[in-house]
């Protein structure tokens, strides 16, 4: 079968071949139909993130992935179900209290492998295979757009541990800012927009000049576009106003700290960028002094599990068509797979299309 790798030493996508996989027993046979492109693959293939599988001079990409089951192999999954698999896996070490307890997205660093990641091969093939208790049910009628519910789910765990950082008290947030305008942070711009906690002003950050895209979107959804270059994440609250609940997803080192001065009393920010080591002068007492005296909270988060999935799957049917058009800028064959690769200004989410259902 064919597959996109990167391969040691290489800094580009190529198709290799391989022999397709034998399902274990516990394990499913999938037949793949898209993988979505992310800015994790890209620091995947640039050798920033991520690691090689042991022993293996390649890793197979992606792991935003959609695909129909093939060979349900005694498992309670069904032939010709529709599934996304999760990411996380245990360690080529073995299993550990994390995938005991069942809840491997709170494993930290080292103590897991992700597929397509770090540590394991990903779904960028004709097919692959997966425990069942890794791939979730999705509706036949997401199958097109299936690729989006992994990312999907890393915001609903994020949302989730966030929210429940201030459910010791009485918290009604209005405001929210989004710190990127890459596909996750267009992805929960609009899953805020549909928040139960409905929302009166929705902010997106971003470094862009008019006309574009991503801030097209943004405005379409009836948010306010915040260039960096202009406002500053801690002048926001001067120029605007105080933020009840604010997602990172740039990765940029200062917007963690920034964020607790942009954040309203009782608010709270979730961070999800994975930066590179940054030196630079803080303010500790301020910043310290902020946080306990208007009780703010930082959360990290990284990662989802089978619950966020499902919950993800709910979240899909609330986004407007529109949106999911306008968000996937490009869906190849893998004939014309490096299009997918392509990181430009009229790129925002692309995938790569194995099959058809």
């Amino acid at each position: 079968m064919k597959a996109i790798a990167v391969e040691r030493g290489e800094d580009k996508p190529v198709v290799i071949e391989k022999p397709r996989p034998e399902p274990d027993a516990g394990e499913a046979l999938v037949r793949t139909l898209r993988v979505g492109v992310d800015g994790t693959d890209h620091e995947v293939i640039a050798g920033g993130h991520g690691g090689f599988p042991e022993g293996e001079d390649h890793l197979v990409l992606g792991h935003e992935a959609v695909g129909v089951v093939v060979d349900p192999n005694d498992t309670e999954l069904e032939e010709g179900d529709v599934v996304v698999p999760t990411v996380r896996r245990p360690p080529a070490s073995g299993t550990n209290e994390y995938f005991e307890k069942d809840q491997p997205d709170m494993a930290p660093d080292g103590m897991y492998a992700e597929r397509g990641i770090v540590g394991a091969h990903g779904f960028m093939s004709e097919y692959f295979t997966s425990p069942s208790n890794y791939l979730v049910r999705i509706p036949r009628s997401q199958a097109d757009l299936g690729f989006l519910i992994e990312p999907i789910s890393i915001t609903e765990k994020a949302r989730e541990h966030a929210y429940a950082s201030r459910s010791a008290f009485d918290w009604n947030p209005s405001s929210a800012l989004v710190l990127g305008n890459g596909s996750l942070g267009l992805l929960t711009l609009a899953m805020l927009k549909a928040d139960d906690k409905g929302y009166e002003s929705l902010y997106c950050l971003g470094r862009r000049d008019r006309p574009d895209p991503t801030i097209d979107i943004m405005e379409r959804l009836g948010a306010t576009y915040v260039d960096s270059r202009e406002t500053p994440v801690e002048e926001i609250p001067s120029a605007h106003e105080g933020m009840d609940f604010i997602y990172e997803a740039t990765g940029f080192p200062k917007h963690a700290i920034q964020s607790v001065q942009a954040l309203a009393p009782n608010g709270v920010a979730a961070l999800l960028g994975v930066p590179s080591d940054w030196e630079f002068e803080v303010d500790a007492g301020a910043f310290h002094r902020e946080m306990v005296l208007h009780n703010k909270a930082l959360v990290g988060s990284v990662n989802s599990h089978v619950k966020h999935f499902e919950a993800a799957t709910v979240t899909f049917t609330k986004l407007p068509r529109w949106f999911l058009r306008d968000l996937v800028t490009g869906v190849y064959p893998l004939s014309e797979f490096e299009a997918a690769f392509e990181d430009d200004d009229t790129t925002i989410k692309t995938a790569i299309e194995f099959g058809t259902v």
